[in-house]
């Protein structure tokens, strides 16, 4: 990929820093995991400032909410193999700094709960909601249905209705019709949700035809991006207008997933621009981060900030069709940041598909998991 060579200097800087590890409190059944390393590239001086700005948190809280976190993520893979059938689903909790795991079955409560997790009896387990969800997934939905998801925390579908027109005939049709399917739970938004492509401007975008959008993560041969920036076959030129790759596959809607192949002349290098807010940060992985954990988002146009990641596989009702198996974020965004990273310390997430508000009065945006789109194209991701 070509850049300055102000990235390519602090790439080689990113190269000298150390991982972390992921703690866990081992049992007799489940293999240690590596303790957390006291030095971290997800500490910088930059990240925990953006912490501070989109979270509230202290320098030393957010550090340890980083270590928290990393060692929530490991212990999840542990806990859904230990709950077997009786998975509920997880999510970090940040007041405790821990992982809560749902189960249906008091019996599997000591066995996870050896493993380094909290745990909650619940009456639905995660294969339920699923089903209930995929049930919704076939419907038809008017455009005053924002969208749908699983939430462990509420053990229920949450069906959300965009405010101004919860009380339209069709929203509560749909409504009733959800509810007739299984455990129902309705929220508000205060918008419906749009994607974030935008029309030509400057910055250090890609472009297709007139439409301005955001790289997401480099594998190897290109790089991944939303599919609502452009189809298959479509010319991609660079940051600087030369020409840099095609689209070899998009989808959108259904999905919002892409793979651009990039042209001789232009490199892939596992980073994740920090606009100067953080530094470039160093892509290691991509360990899915559980529900309730912070996240970060590199785009075009509002270039780095930070949230929360509030649900997952939740189904977003654009006015162009449904996405499904998206993940919601605290994380404000605007037009042109479509395609951009989601990152969580130094592990992938996913790609920026649309939300609703804007980085100046908040909101909330949703991403496709990066680990599906590799699967969907026979991808790999390029790592540090």
């Amino acid at each position: 990929m070509k850049r300055t060579t102000s990235l390519g200097a602090a790439f080689a800087a990113l190269l000298l820093t150390l991982g972390l590890g992921a703690a866990h409190a081992g049992t007799a059944n489940a293999a240690p995991l590596p303790e957390p390393s006291p030095a971290s590239p997800s500490a910088s001086a930059g990240l925990l400032d953006a912490l501070r700005q989109d979270l509230g948190l202290t320098p030393s809280r957010a550090e340890e909410r980083l270590r928290a976190e990393k060692t929530a993520t490991a212990v999840e893979k542990a806990a859904r193999r230990a709950a077997g059938d009786a998975y509920g689903g997880s999510w970090f909790e940040p007041a405790t700094g821990r992982l809560v795991v749902a189960l249906t079955d008091r019996a599997r409560e000591a066995g996870v709960r050896a493993l380094g997790a909290d745990t909650r009896v619940v009456r639905h387990g995660a294969a339920a909601l699923d089903r209930a969800k995929s049930r919704l997934d076939v419907l038809p939905a008017p455009a005053g249905v924002a969208g749908w998801h699983v939430d462990p925390r509420s053990n229920s579908v949450v069906v959300t209705v965009v405010r101004a027109e919860k009380d339209a005939p069709a929203v509560r049709a749909f409504v009733a019709r959800a509810r007739a399917g299984g455990p129902v739970t309705v929220a508000e938004a205060a918008a419906a949700p749009r994607t974030y492509a935008a029309g030509t401007v400057g910055g250090d975008p890609y472009y297709t035809g007139n439409v301005r959008c955001s790289i997401g993560f480099s594998v190897h041969g290109g790089f991944v991006t939303a599919g609502h920036c452009g189809q298959a076959g479509a010319a991609v030129r660079g940051w600087d207008g030369s020409a840099m790759g095609t689209f070899q596959g998009s989808s959108f809607p259904g999905n919002d997933y892409a793979y651009v192949s990039v042209h001789s002349g232009w490199w892939t290098v596992p980073v994740v621009l920090g606009w100067g807010t953080v530094p470039d940060r160093l892509v290691r992985g991509s360990a899915e981060a559980p529900v309730g954990s912070s996240v970060c988002r590199s785009g075009s146009t509002t270039k780095w900030h930070c949230g929360t990641v509030l649900a997952k596989n939740e189904t977003v009702n654009y006015s162009q069709g449904a996405v499904q198996q998206m993940t919601r974020t605290s994380v404000c965004a605007e037009g042109g940041d479509s395609g951009g990273a989601f990152i969580s310390g130094d592990q992938a997430q996913g790609v920026t598909s649309g939300g609703w508000g804007n980085c100046s009065g908040g909101g909330e945006t949703w991403f496709q998991p990066v680990n599906e789109i590799l699967g969907r194209y026979g991808l790999t991701l390029h790592t540090a």
